[in-house]
């Protein structure tokens, strides 16, 4: 089994995640799942919203706002006041040239992980917001990511081989697999097979095999769970878990989450509630 971490964690020292994602207003995901997720775990979330959404895109009716122009003033205002990095989280974006803008945050924070959940689609089916040109550039952020996070729709559109449903086998999974690390991911976790009513996702680094780490599956899906598996599996990062254990601990906290959400009103609408949730996350903290 893989022993691979990502980080080490100093029992005195927050490290600081900038969380490149956009904004809802109503509806669970992206920022409003990345912040209080990561702050449970010690992390200093400062975000960088690449869009402002009234709610998610779920609902039919929505207003979006690309804030492309104006990150580039925002970036270089932290540069004047010398704020550092320990980690780049990138999420949804709202324009190609997100993903440059993303580069050059690698740039200026060489030392901070690269933690790329490819926010395109779900389903064999690319999100409404989104381009060819979009996901086209998105590919870009695959080399020298320290942990990659698709799901099988995304690493479908990463690698150009078919989508085939949800329910893979091994050999089918580690052809994915093999494409993205070919690509230079450094670590892979691909998200969200379905088999005997377990969800399972498969984790591999350049220096082990191929691993399991999966969860039981709700018989119901929800909007958001993504975003929150991923918050989640870079949580147990920054707290020094390897990379199976956090994938592992992500399956498990998000089943929890799910299981609080059935109660809420419009639950099936507005995305997974994570809230009392919360707890388990802090317990990761050392």
């Amino acid at each position: 089994m893989s022993n691979t971490t990502l980080y080490t964690p100093d029992e005195h020292y927050i490290p600081r995640i900038a969380a490149v994602h956009d904004m809802c207003g109503y509806g669970k995901c992206s920022l409003t799942v990345a912040i209080p997720v990561l702050s449970a775990a010690g992390c200093d979330v400062c975000p960088v919203p690449t869009a402002l959404f009234s709610s998610h895109t779920l609902y039919k009716d929505f207003e979006m706002l690309d804030t492309t122009d104006f990150l580039y003033k925002y970036l270089e205002a932290w540069k004047k006041i010398n704020v550092d990095i320990d980690g780049i989280y990138s999420g949804f974006l709202g324009s190609a040239e997100q993903v440059e803008l993303i580069k050059t945050l690698y740039k200026s924070y060489d030392h901070a992980l690269r933690l790329v959940d490819p926010v395109m689609g779900d389903g064999g089916k690319m999100y409404p917001t989104y381009t060819q040109e979009l996901c086209e550039a998105t590919k870009g952020l695959v080399d020298g990511a320290d942990l990659l996070m698709p799901n099988l729709t995304e690493a479908s559109i990463l690698t150009g081989l078919d989508y085939l449903g949800q329910d893979l086998n091994d050999d089918q999974v580690k052809q994915f697999m093999d494409a993205l690390l070919n690509m230079g991911a450094k670590a892979v976790i691909i998200k969200g097979i379905t088999r005997d009513n377990q969800i399972i996702n498969f984790v591999q680094t350049q220096n082990s095999e191929l691993e399991q780490a999966g969860f039981k599956a709700h018989d119901f899906y929800l909007h958001g769970t993504g975003d929150l598996y991923a918050s989640s599996a870079i949580a147990a990062v920054m707290n020094g878990k390897s990379v199976v254990e956090a994938a592992q601990f992500a399956a498990e906290l998000v089943y929890d989450a799910m299981d609080h959400t059935k109660f809420q009103p419009e639950y099936d609408m507005r995305g997974v509630s994570f809230e009392k949730s919360l707890g388990k996350i802090t317990q990761l903290i050392k």
